[in-house]
């Protein structure tokens, strides 16, 4: 066996299909339903992010794969290009988008400013007063778990292979993985795709879950025709402290809306945080006051791996050789799972990768001097 990969979610099917691509042999460990955790609470929104280079160079990549690979996804995996508009409520906000335009202008990134009459007469529903908008034109939507399953079955189109109901119990650097039921599995690869559940299985690791909330109404069909996202969103999903909340709405091709996003750390309860779940749609009806009439469907929470940077993990873990992480997407896992992929595939094979890869090596931090990761992992060795 070439290639183990421990999780089924988005990130590590799309490593399985591109390992798989290589001519590689891949087997993928799944404890529970593939896609049915992180991938299965996510918005689905593939966008580009340009907090800093490395996340703008990994979420303009895997934008740019998905847009080239939207033919061949299944009509259930739901992608539409409705682009997105990143809402300025005034004239700062305005400078910030134009700032936002000239940034991505300099990426040969497309996008459009808005003024708040063309704005109005692009979103009606939105409330009035809004200083204009930055829109992406190229920028999509699809439906998280079925996108997941289809990179899967591609994998296993090319020969890898799903071992469902595979509870890893720890790994080690010889290339060896302990199932829960007594089985031990070798390979000569071992990539650690789990999201939150990766530091179970990797102590050190400098990753820890983010708590989102999403809301999702019955349906309305044309009340919202692109992602409506508020320019202060960035600030939101990148603050490191306390709990947060921005505006965040999506036109499902069901005609129903999802609405986000909420951010939150030390709340490992999986349940309702009502009191943040309130001023979550608080805010989205400051921006669609419309949303009041509507009737929920459902309301969920997600966990999100997030990483002190924001940026994911991907390549080896620090001193060890068969040993390979790729996790700790946060809320652009999504987006970037297809660019991951084809990195952490390249760096398997010793092919140059066509992104730098130095930002997203879990090197970079200085939490894994303290006690290396081999020695973490030799110590929880079965």
């Amino acid at each position: 066996m070439d290639v183990l990969i421990i999780g089924a979610g988005i990130i590590g099917s799309a490593v399985a299909e591109a390992c798989a691509r290589r001519g590689l042999c891949v087997q993928v460990l799944e404890a529970g339903i593939p896609a049915a955790g992180t991938t299965a609470a996510g918005m689905g929104h593939l966008v580009v992010l340009d907090d800093n280079p490395a996340e703008l160079a990994l979420s303009r990549d895997g934008l740019a794969r998905w847009q080239a690979r939207q033919h061949a996804l299944p009509s259930q995996a739901e992608y539409r290009a409705c682009g997105t508009l990143w809402l300025a409520r005034d004239d700062e906000e305005m400078a910030e988008a134009e700032r936002k335009q000239i940034l991505l202008r300099q990426h040969g990134l497309d996008s459009q400013l808005l003024t708040a009459d063309e704005l109005r007469r692009c979103e009606p529903a939105l409330v009035n007063g809004l200083a204009g908008a930055l829109r992406r034109p190229d920028e999509a939507v699809l439906y998280p778990p079925v996108a997941s399953r289809w990179l899967l079955s591609q994998a296993e189109a090319l020969g890898a292979v799903l071992l469902r109901n595979a509870e890893v119990n720890c790994v080690n650097d010889e290339g060896e993985v302990s199932l829960s039921d007594g089985r031990t599995l070798r390979a000569a690869n071992i990539i650690v795709a789990a999201g939150n559940q990766s530091t179970r299985l990797v102590p050190g690791l400098p990753l820890k879950p983010r708590k989102g909330q999403l809301l999702i109404t019955e349906r309305y069909p044309a009340t919202v025709h692109h992602q409506l996202v508020e320019l202060g969103y960035i600030r939101s999903a990148h603050t490191n402290d306390g709990d947060s909340v921005a505006f965040n709405v999506q036109p499902r091709a069901t005609g129903q809306l999802l609405i986000g996003s909420s951010r939150q750390y030390n709340d490992l309860d999986s349940g309702l945080n009502w009191p943040l779940l309130q001023r979550m749609l608080a805010r989205a009806c400051e921006y669609l006051p419309g949303l009041l009439a509507l009737q929920a469907l459902r309301s969920w929470t997600g966990f999100r791996p997030a990483t002190p940077d924001k940026l994911p993990l991907l390549g080896r873990v620090p001193g060890c050789q068969r040993l390979w992480l790729a996790t700790g997407h946060e809320g652009l896992g999504i987006t970037t799972a297809l660019a991951s992929g084809e990195l952490l595939a390249d760096l398997l094979c010793n092919t140059r990768p066509s992104l730098d890869p130095h930002p997203y090596d879990p090197a970079r931090f200085d939490t894994w001097t303290a006690a290396t990761p081999i020695q973490a992992v030799e110590a929880a060795t079965c």
